[in-house]
């Protein structure tokens, strides 16, 4: 089967897990551009975005985080399906016109999270478990996304068009769960980083592999509006043409 050419937007500051565990989950072709250091493409040549997670917020003032929202967005309004995970669903938030704020709490470790269906969900139980890191959400979606995941903390999944932002964190391991969590002490102390640490069982983490579904999901689709070929070619890529004020 055809893989499709993916640019992996590694938002990381220490980018190794994250480069693992998505070079795990996705079956494609992956170009990886390590965006935090202010490293992106410098075309659209792609069949697809995936942007990671990254302890920034997207209302830092850091140099590299406007570039990077200004380039999904015209990847976005070039047709190209993109796939945000936790920041890069805050990016792509803002990217398409929502917003992004500070939480007034933190949620960390495995959670329940209930879908309301969609394509990207085929396969995964209404309610699901999955690990969870996050300080900021998105409080507004753009303009015409609909909301397709939540819980008590609040928007975990949306879809605009070619587009979804995942709050949760689907290609995690254990271990970078744990390193994950105990990187959070300083901000919301050790009590509630040794309760999350010790949720991290096999038991919870077999849990949570069913929502990793959403990556074959995504692959598929990507495929499918690409116009993918056996032998791999796209001569029908789903990606339009420059505007006129590119």
């Amino acid at each position: 089967m055809a893989r499709p050419r993916i640019a992996l937007l590694n938002a990381a500051h220490d980018a190794a897990n994250t480069r693992r565990n998505f070079r795990r989950e996705l079956d494609a072709a992956l170009v990886e551009f390590h965006a935090a250091t202010g490293e992106l493409p410098n075309g659209y040549d792609f069949d697809a975005l995936v942007i990671t997670g990254s302890r920034s917020s997207v209302y830092w003032d850091e140099e590299w985080i406007p570039p990077l929202i200004e380039y999904v967005a015209t990847a976005t309004d070039r047709g190209i399906p993109t796939l945000g995970v936790c920041y890069g669903h805050q990016v792509l938030a803002e990217a398409l016109g929502g917003r992004v704020a500070g939480m007034d709490d933190f949620e960390l470790g495995y959670s329940e999270i209930t879908h309301h269906g969609d394509e990207l969900f085929a396969g995964i139980d209404e309610e699901f478990t999955v690990f969870t890191s996050h300080g900021d959400a998105v409080v507004e979606l753009p303009p015409g996304a609909e909301l397709l995941a939540e819980n008590e903390y609040g928007i975990h999944a949306f879809r605009d068009g070619h587009n979804w932002g995942l709050q949760f964190h689907p290609e995690y391991d254990m271990e970078t769960a744990a390193d994950v969590a105990d990187g959070k002490r300083d901000r919301i102390g050790d009590a509630r980083v040794d309760a999350a640490i010790a949720g991290i069982t096999p038991e919870n983490y077999a849990a949570a592999c069913e929502v990793k579904q959403v990556f074959r999901n995504f692959t598929e689709y990507v495929r499918d509006v690409s116009g993918l070929t056996a032998d791999g070619s796209a001569p029908d890529r789903a990606v339009a043409e420059p505007r006129a004020d590119d």
